[in-house]
């Protein structure tokens, strides 16, 4: 278990012998005024940005990509209350850890009203289990949460766990940022600051090109290309982007975060839509190639398995459900063939984005309508009051006609002739439209005849 409170993590002791941490360690920002980006959270009069200065810190979630500065955050935040700080990875760590800083918490809160504060890194690899050992302690506040992780909150942390914290999301590091943190390299670190490099732009351009957004992996590149490079006559390091590239190992056409993710994700919805199972495994096999999160694109082919393709075929929900579920069991490199099943199987089926359209036009009706009202017959009357006001007066229970239907309003009386969903005649959705069309006759307008 990796521990450590204020005292210890202030600053890097003097080295030892030759060790000497890396740049991006030796580089991490240990106040507010050394820390770049976020400033959509961070600025003056943002809300987290608002917590720190006040030192009213309570439990949050800190959701962003790899190098965003979820960590240096952590770290700020502890500086600025005198409360002890213990640091966690949920990759290496367990319920006897937890415990053991839980058991901490509840003792300096009972004796001296101060809570702890605990960092987990990648809590989203906690289990429900581990998870819920916090509830407690964060509720009534001996422990303050501060977690970092990489995955959307709402599929990787327990609904009781968000209801207690507050998400603060971290965007990846714009491009004016990464230009800031190197120039900051060059000039303070104790190390680069006495070489004497010269960086061409060309070779700049590439250290943020390649690095995805992520400053940790950019400082390593950069750190790397300094050593790899060979002083002249006058000693000067020239970093061109050959060597900035050779720092990386290789060229990167794709990384998780950067403008080619999108794009390549991007071919891969539009080529499952537009029924096209070769175009959708070879953007598949890119991503994977790649090293993308598996359960992201397991995540993206439920999203269009509803909107794409909907009830012209049910079951094609239910295949990305269970996909997002084995690949998450699995695992690379066998989750390959579960995503190449799920995928060939929704770039084959009929599609209709009927649903998607029905929410769509309904949740702008209820903006346009705020006053809209659920009509008296549809209102439950648990009491007497109720029942004299007509609440739920005249209203048909289906299952006592014939069919199982009859005609009545569901809607309220400014919107009782909208049509909201309109099934296609395609696959499965056709069979909906027929029934639909057989129960309510003129009432509804659902097109053309069958």
């Amino acid at each position: 278990m990796d521990l450590f409170n204020n005292n210890a993590n202030n600053t890097h002791k003097k080295n030892e012998g030759n060790f000497l941490p890396p740049l991006a360690e030796r580089l991490r920002p240990k106040t507010m005024s050394e820390f770049i980006g976020q400033r959509h959270i961070l600025g003056e009069g943002k809300p987290l940005r608002n917590m720190i200065d006040s030192k009213f810190i309570r439990s949050m979630i800190l959701w962003g990509p790899p190098g965003s500065g979820k960590t240096t955050l952590a770290g700020i935040i502890a500086k600025t209350v005198d409360y002890e700080f213990y640091k966690i990875s949920a990759v290496s760590s367990g319920v006897k850890d937890l415990r053991e800083i839980i058991d901490k918490a509840n003792i300096s809160f009972k004796h001296y009203k101060k809570p702890l504060i605990i960092f987990i890194d990648e809590i989203h690899r906690f289990n429900k289990a581990q998870q819920d050992l916090l509830l407690h302690s964060v509720e009534e506040g001996s422990l303050i949460l501060i977690g970092a992780t990489t995955e959307n909150p709402s599929f990787e942390i327990n609904s009781p766990v968000l209801s207690r914290v507050t998400v603060f999301t971290l965007n990846p590091l714009f491009e004016e940022d990464l230009n800031l943190i190197i120039d900051r390299a060059l000039t303070t670190d104790d190390v680069l600051s006495k070489k004497k490099i010269i960086l061409e732009k060309d070779g700049k351009n590439a250290l943020v090109r390649y690095s995805g957004s992520d400053a940790r992996i950019m400082l390593n590149a950069l750190e790397l290309a300094v050593n790899l490079a060979k002083p002249d006559e006058s000693g000067n390091i020239t970093l061109n982007a050959k060597i900035i590239e050779d720092a990386y190992l290789r060229k990167s056409r794709y990384d998780k975060t950067g403008e080619e993710h999108y794009n390549t994700i991007s071919a891969f919805i539009k080529s499952l839509r537009g029924s096209d199972p070769d175009g959708a495994v070879f953007w598949l096999a890119k991503m994977l190639d790649s090293g993308e999160d598996v359960k992201f694109i397991a995540r993206r082919m439920i999203i269009l398995a509803s909107e794409d393709i909907g009830n012209a075929e049910p079951d094609a929900l239910n295949l990305a459900v269970s996909c997002f579920n084995a690949v998450n069991t699995v695992g690379m490199p066998e989750a390959r063939i579960i995503l190449s099943q799920t995928a060939t199987y929704l770039a084959g089926c009929p599609k209709s984005n009927a649903s998607y359209l029905a929410i769509e036009e309904a949740l702008n009706d209820v903006k346009k309508f705020p006053g809209a009202v659920v009509p008296l017959h549809l209102r439950n009357a648990p009491t007497k009051l109720m029942k004299d006001l007509d609440y739920h007066k005249g209203y048909k229970y289906s299952h006592n006609y014939k069919n199982h239907f009859t005609e009545q309003t569901y809607l309220p009386a400014e919107l009782s002739s909208r049509i909201y969903y309109r099934p296609e005649d395609t696959g499965k959705e056709k069979e909906i439209k027929t029934r639909l069309k057989t129960l309510w006759g003129k009432s509804k307008d659902y097109g053309g005849d069958e």
